[in-house]
């Protein structure tokens, strides 16, 4: 069973890790530029580096459709540089699941597969897809929604060690993206952590409001606009949190898994997704 996941950051990660664990064929899209901050724990580096591996799992660049077809049936993840999903019409997936987590619906329609899950705010169970799956932190985080539409998005990132707003870096100006640190670093209250050249080539500091570990970074050379989103420093300063999937990811993955399984129940039964894995 082929699932084509649009978006490759890393909570759609997290899901298509849980996926991959659980003998399914996965192929994700992104940007030719990927912008994801937790590129540590994200397979959308490997349109840019050629390969990205996120825990136990290794996604490949795809140059087309074909060859995303081949790598999913290797075993790997396929990532294809197709931010608006095209290959969908090629690859005719089981499974299509919009991760974009753009916080509204930017193209996609409940006819593009058998079965279309959703992730987050923007979207309507029944309308636009199958089912929506909770993405806000708290107590429906990871619920599968069958009928309306996700919690509304307050526009505040979640809290992390007692931390909202002020974990999160943020590009002061439009320009291009210069990091002074690097994802698993320690940092202090103040200190530069990166900074962002204007068309002007002034540079302008990207500073840390709290302490901590830096989770997340965008890469070099990336073209920001003033306020993106930029970092992520974690509180809690535990290194092996830069390099494993997080627990908000997990949740959302065993979401996305429950509604598969629901939504199919004749999975459960069929032994042919795991004989093809080499499974009893």
């Amino acid at each position: 069973m082929l699932i084509l996941i649009k978006g490759a950051g890393d909570l759609a990660s997290g899901v298509a890790l849980r996926l991959r664990h659980c003998h399914f064929q996965v192929v994700m899209t992104d940007l030719s530029q990927p912008t994801a901050i937790r590129r540590t724990v994200a397979f959308s580096p490997a349109i840019t580096e050629g390969w990205a591996t996120v825990e136990d799992v290794t996604g490949r660049h795809a140059a087309d459709p074909q060859e995303a077809l081949a790598i999913a049936a290797s075993g790997d993840i396929a990532v294809l540089a197709d931010p608006e999903a095209a290959c969908r019409t090629v690859l005719k997936p089981d499974i299509l699941i919009d991760a974009i987590l753009a916080k509204h619906n930017i193209n996609t329609a409940i006819t593009d597969a058998p079965l279309v899950l959703a992730l987050g705010p923007g979207f309507t169970a029944g309308a636009d897809c199958h089912c929506v799956i909770e993405t806000m932190r708290g107590h429906t985080l990871g619920r599968p929604i069958y009928h309306g539409g996700a919690l509304p998005n307050t526009g505040s990132p979640g809290s992390i060690g007692g931390f909202t707003t002020e974990r999160v870096l943020r590009a002061p100006c439009a320009g291009k993206f210069i990091p002074l640190s690097k994802i698993g670093d320690t940092i202090t209250t103040g200190q530069a952590v990166a900074s962002v050249e204007d068309s002007q080539g002034k540079l302008w500091p990207v500073t840390a409001q709290i302490s901590g570990i830096l989770r997340g970074i965008l890469p070099e050379g990336i073209p920001v606009q003033s306020g993106m989103k930029s970092g992520d420093i974690d509180p809690r300063c535990e290194l092996s949190h830069c390099y494993t999937v997080s627990d908000k990811a997990l949740a959302i993955g065993g979401g996305v898994l429950e509604a598969i399984l629901h939504l199919n129940p004749s999975l459960i039964l069929n032994s042919s997704i795991l004989r093809t894995e080499g499974g009893k």
